[in-house]
């Protein structure tokens, strides 16, 4: 069974978590038998380790992290890996997947251009 975490850095504004929420909502509206988990490296609620184990007891071996993030930095280049890594020693029977940052997708350019134009 496949899942999905949403990955994002985390912030101290308790608003921070509203827009991976909604992408959380399409994601689920998108492929509903594909269980939908946020979490974050620091600051915010869930962090990670706690969405990749909700994940693992919905019977979830298959999990594809994505990257909330404009490019790959530090944290995904350094911390996601080590996340990850300590992950796979917890939930051996669990195969991990990291796309690519949001920032890096076409469309998502071209949203980001078109609302910088539309302003």
């Amino acid at each position: 069974m496949k899942g999905i975490i949403l990955f994002g850095h985390g912030a101290r504004n308790a608003e921070y978590i509203q827009p991976f929420k909604r992408i959380q909502a399409l994601v689920a509206a998108k492929q509903p038998d594909v269980p939908v988990e946020i979490g974050f490296l620091e600051l915010t609620q869930p962090p990670l380790e706690a969405s990749i184990e909700c994940l693992a007891q919905r019977g979830v071996t298959q999990v594809k992290v994505v990257p909330i993030f404009f490019a790959p930095g530090r944290h995904v280049l350094k911390d996601l890996p080590e996340l990850l890594s300590n992950a796979m020693d917890r939930f051996p029977g669990i195969d991990f997947e990291v796309a690519a940052c949001v920032g890096e997708v076409d469309a998502v350019i071209e949203a980001m251009a078109g609302h910088a134009v539309a302003t």
